[in-house]
């Protein structure tokens, strides 16, 4: 819940299931990704003690790639939700390659053909679960990411949409137009009756009619949470440039109203849609945060994740230990769906504190990879980043991703940037902001992370890392 100034007035949280049906699979539960979301926006509200009428929009931002598929009658979903970070679709990701398709894709799409985006994995529920491609074509079923499935629900089935920016992550949309492209529906096989309406990101998507949220608000604003979060940092400048410290890292450099072409395996993709199409180069990070998440439940060497950033400090560097945390492959710039993790250096003396610090490390070392190809292909050297979600709370850690890059690494005040970003969307669409102007009025610095690492020190600690990528890389094919 967030005032017109930007203020957090209340926070309601709840983490879900992750489901891991067998190796490089990750899939979540439909019905409890709404239940939560149900539970805590109806306990925001009443927590707050605010009468309903007060809450003037509601903005959804969500995980992008997750793919849902549902019976358009009875709301049923066919499967689990398939995780952005799945990987069962990577084999036919190469046939498409082997093929000759991936130029084509990229020109249409602004996207790599990789398992990572949302129509591969429609694919494949058309294809392997039994009746679903019948009921498809016959109009009986509804895809759609997160934000359409809690659209959906929200609005009791009355309205089936998405945005341009959860559409531009789907392989289906031609960035370009606007529009779904029918060559793309084609190359993958998807009937277009599943497709949901694409809206702007700021604008009208139905009115909630739920009794566990109290009062009939319109969802106003809905957006990828990366192009959220940058909308929230108030990138709204070319070249201003954001990442995002989640279960991934997702970083983004807004490039304005033309569409920039990676050579370096970036993304280009939807930044949002205000009334003006507007884009962005991102480069994705599969495991970021999730890292630490690893140490918790895997290793069992911290008890909650904050706790990482005092046992990292334990130890005044690395001992020569990297870390990287290729579990579901590696992202952006290497898009190596077959590596796996590794650790390398590892000696006697090596101690937990060690493996936190490799675990923190090895966040900031994949982001200052993608600074390089950022920076490579729009030609923009950066003058700052801004850091944002969870692990952008781990002092530690931003001080190494400065030391890094030898920017500054600045950190607002409100590092729920995702949440807020949805809210200025509704807040626009909503008449509460005139204009993106007095948005970017309300940005404040928390702290800025000065570097203080030499260039040469820098650079051998990222050289070592580049050794330990290209050993944790094609494992899966060896």
């Amino acid at each position: 819940m967030f005032d017109s100034s930007g203020s957090i007035v209340h926070t309601a949280q709840k983490e879900f299931t992750q489901i891991y049906p067998q190796a490089g699979w990750v899939e979540h539960d439909p019905a409890e990704i709404w239940s939560s979301q149900l539970l805590v926006a109806g306990q925001a509200m009443t927590e707050c003690r605010l009468p309903p009428q007060s809450v003037v929009a509601a903005g959804i931002t969500n995980q992008r790639e997750t793919t849902l598929l549902w019976d358009r009658r009875t709301g049923e979903p066919v499967h689990n939700a398939i995780v952005w970070q799945d990987r069962r679709t990577a084999g036919y990701c190469d046939e498409l390659k082997r093929a000759g398709a991936e130029a084509e894709v990229q020109a249409r799409t602004g996207l790599l053909l990789d398992a990572y985006f949302s129509g591969t994995k429609l694919r494949w529920m058309l294809e392997n679960i039994p009746g679903v491609r019948r009921r498809a074509e016959a109009g009986e079923l509804a895809f759609g990411t997160v934000d359409s499935w809690l659209i959906w629900k929200l609005t009791g089935g009355a309205v089936h949409a998405t945005d341009t920016t959860n559409a531009s992550r789907t392989l289906l949309f031609n960035i370009h137009t606007g529009q779904w492209d029918e060559e793309m529906l084609r190359l993958l096989g998807i009937p277009r009756q599943v497709l949901p309406e694409v809206r702007p990101s700021s604008g009208s998507f139905g009115v909630i009619a739920n009794s566990a949220i109290p009062g009939s608000m319109p969802i106003a604003g809905v957006a990828g949470d990366q192009q959220a979060a940058l909308f929230g940092q108030a990138c709204f400048e070319p070249g201003v440039t954001k990442n995002t410290y989640g279960t991934g890292c997702f970083m983004l450099m807004q490039t304005g109203k033309n569409p920039v072409a990676s050579k370096n395996r970036l993304l280009t993709t939807v930044a949002w849609d205000t009334g003006v199409r507007e884009y962005a180069l991102e480069g994705s990070v599969f495991i970021g945060g999730a890292v630490v998440q690893w140490l918790r439940d895997g290793l069992k060497i911290i008890r909650a994740s904050e706790d990482v950033e005092k046992l990292a400090a334990t130890v005044t560097d690395n001992g020569g230990v990297y870390l990287v945390p290729a579990f579901a492959g590696l992202g952006a710039p290497h898009w190596d769906a077959y590596a796996r993790g590794a650790i390398l250096g590892i000696t006697r003396g090596v101690t937990d504190g060690h493996f936190a610090r490799a675990a923190l490390e090895s966040i900031a070392f994949q982001v200052a990879d993608l600074v390089l190809a950022m920076e490579t292909d729009s030609g923009i050297h950066l003058g700052e980043l801004r850091v944002d979600g969870g692990a952008s709370r781990n002092n530690l850690l931003l001080q190494f991703q400065a030391d890094l890059l030898g920017v500054p690494v600045v950190r607002p005040t409100i590092t729920e940037t995702t949440a807020l970003g949805a809210a200025y969307l509704a807040g626009l669409a909503a008449g509460v902001y005139p204009n993106r102007q007095t948005i970017a009025e309300k940005w404040q610095v928390d702290r800025r992370f000065e570097p203080a690492m030499s260039r040469d020190q820098a650079a051998g600690m990222r050289a070592c890392w580049s050794r330990a990528v290209a050993r944790a890389r094609d494992w899966e094919k060896a």
